[in-house]
């Protein structure tokens, strides 16, 4: 909404995480609504490698999809939880481990951006802004005020922003999104 505030998104629930037929399909679906762009929160490279079939942009999820999407894919969100077990089993072996809640990112690289593609170079050095503000902290992008799908400007308990509760809990969407929630 910063780049583009009239942006409109569509969501496809496929209530899996690993489904590539259904994943497949809920990208078809949103594509012969007019999607341009797919973005997905599921574990197969399906939404990119349809993307790419019918000519439109795709984020991965989860590893980088570049081979399933070549001509589609803008980046992913690759995660590498390598840096966490290797400190959590170190903690195991010093005596210290003790349970804990772990909300990793960008900051400690347990996520990070696969290289941006398929954009005009200015795009590129827009993201890679954006993705370096993210990890310094400088962007937040749970910043207040945030408005729900209905305009009404949601409650901001972190002060300049969510809390990690209002954002692991979060049961509403953004201001520009046209769906329910399902069960809602």
């Amino acid at each position: 909404q910063k780049v583009r505030p009239d942006i409109k998104l569509n969501i496809a629930w496929t209530s899996a995480f690993a489904d590539p037929a259904k994943e497949g399909q809920a990208a078809r679906t949103l594509i012969d609504q007019g999607a341009d762009v797919i973005l997905q929160a599921t574990g197969s490279a399906a939404p990119v490698q349809v993307a790419n079939e019918r000519h439109v942009l795709a984020f991965g999820q989860d590893s980088d999809m570049i081979k399933a999407g070549p001509k589609a894919q803008l980046t992913a969100v690759v995660d590498d939880w390598a840096p966490y077990a290797v400190g959590r089993v170190r903690a195991v072996l010093d005596g210290n481990w003790k349970s804990e809640d772990f909300r990793g990112g960008l900051q400690d690289k347990t996520i990070a951006l696969a290289p941006f593609t398929n954009m005009p170079d200015e795009v590129k050095k827009l993201a890679a802004d954006t993705e370096a503000g993210i990890a310094a902290g400088t962007i937040k992008p749970f910043a207040c005020p945030i408005l729900d799908q209905d305009g009404k400007e949601v409650e901001c308990k972190g002060g300049d922003q969510l809390d990690d509760g209002q954002i692991r809990g979060m049961n509403f969407y953004v201001k520009g999104i046209d769906d329910k929630i399902p069960g809602k």
